[in-house]
């Protein structure tokens, strides 16, 4: 498992990667990502790319991650998941909650 952040030139958003798998393990890392000093980010990315499972734990993640982000107003997309993942986001009703493409 690895988190990786990456801030736009523009400093507007921020693209955070999830590889292996998203379990409890990531969570401390998964928070640095989007809790240090990017106060200028108003869009977040996860990227699911390389994510072969998540588990509840991951999801609370996200959840925490939409409240810092402004709750209602974030703007957070998660981008390229496999189908196992993106199913699991389906049955937790996260389509309702972020962008998910």
């Amino acid at each position: 498992m690895s988190v990786e952040s990456k801030v736009s030139g523009d400093g507007q958003q921020l693209t955070i990667q999830v590889s292996g798998r998203f379990d409890f393990s990531a969570h401390q890392a998964f928070r640095d990502a989007y809790e240090n000093p990017h106060s200028s980010v108003r869009k977040y990315v996860i990227d699911l790319s390389g994510t072969s499972y998540l588990d509840s734990s991951a999801l609370g993640m996200l959840l925490l991650l939409r409240d810092y982000a402004g709750g209602d107003n974030a703007d957070i997309s998660i981008t390229n998941c496999n189908p196992d993942v993106k199913k699991i986001l389906a049955i937790s009703n996260f389509e309702q909650l972020f962008v998910i493409a």
